[in-house]
């Protein structure tokens, strides 16, 4: 092969380099910054570029896509001492990608950090229940104090979630026995009211029930009197009616007592009538 031959390959060659250097295509959904003598020159969009070959290059490719940034999982401490796991995911996109490269040295690891701070910041300020019960809030709380900071380095903070709140283990234990004390006080509670309410309606059964008596007794007696006054006004000083009355009880009785079990032998006296004058009071 001759040197003209050579030079003629080599500078086709040359061409052909000159040509590939100079000419970029950038797919959708990325853009490249090219630097030119190591300085920032542009941002190429996507599509057909034309660049100076040799004096610039492509410096960073940079995804125009959202980004899924997962924060990790990290103890937090509420206002009542309490320490939570928690962890999130933040949504982030790169509208000026020139800031995110030249603004800071890694903008994930920066952004990590930042959300897991200001978590703890919100958390601090909150109690245990507050924490656990208000998600929203603190995303909203999150999302505001983080914005903004990322914005000088041209990210914009799609949304940030809060994936897990739970708390430590230590601490889930000592809900759970305060749980379990709670219901056993409620349980005392609830005993003991119903044991005072039986109490107090057996005491006030046991009252009516008296009062009852103590009325029914007033009524016999009553009537008992009623009854003495009628025997005696029909009476007056008669004495066979009044004997034979008494001599009627006086033998039933005798008969209810030789039915008992308990008696064997039942006397009657030989002379009722005298016997029954004896009671009367009449000799």
């Amino acid at each position: 092969m001759s040197v003209g031959t050579i030079v003629v390959l080599a500078f086709f060659a040359f061409v052909g380099i000159t040509i590939f250097k100079g000419v970029r295509i950038v797919p959708q959904g990325y853009k490249w910054i090219v630097q030119r003598l190591g300085k920032y020159h542009t941002t190429l969009a996507p599509g057909l570029n034309f660049v100076i070959p040799y004096v610039d290059e492509v410096a960073y490719k940079i995804t125009t896509k959202d980004i899924v940034l997962d924060i990790p999982s990290q103890e937090v401490i509420s206002r009542d001492n309490a320490v939570l796991l928690m962890n999130a995911v933040a949504y982030i996109n790169l509208t000026t990608p020139e800031k995110a490269v030249y603004g800071i040295e890694n903008y994930i690891w920066a952004i990590q950090n930042l959300v897991q701070t200001s978590l703890r910041s919100i958390v601090g300020e909150m109690d245990l229940d507050d924490a656990l019960s208000s998600r929203d809030h603190i995303k909203a709380k999150l999302k505001a104090a983080i914005s903004e900071d990322i914005s000088d380095w041209g990210i914009t903070l799609k949304t940030v979630e809060i994936q897990d709140i739970k708390p430590s283990n230590t601490m889930q234990t000592a809900m759970e026995e305060q749980a379990a004390a709670e219901r056993q006080r409620r349980a005392a509670v609830t005993k003991a009211d119903g044991e005072k309410q039986a109490a107090i309606l057996e005491a006030e059964g046991r009252l009516e029930a008296s009062r009852r008596d103590a009325e029914a007794q007033v009524v016999l007696a009553e009537a008992s009197q009623r009854a003495i006054e009628m025997v005696t006004s029909a009476v007056g000083d008669k004495e066979i009616p009044v004997a034979y009355l008494l001599g009627e009880q006086y033998v039933k009785a005798m008969q209810d007592l030789s039915k008992s079990s308990n008696a064997k032998t039942v006397v009657l006296p030989a002379d009722v009538l005298n016997a029954i004058r004896g009671i009367m009071g009449k000799h």
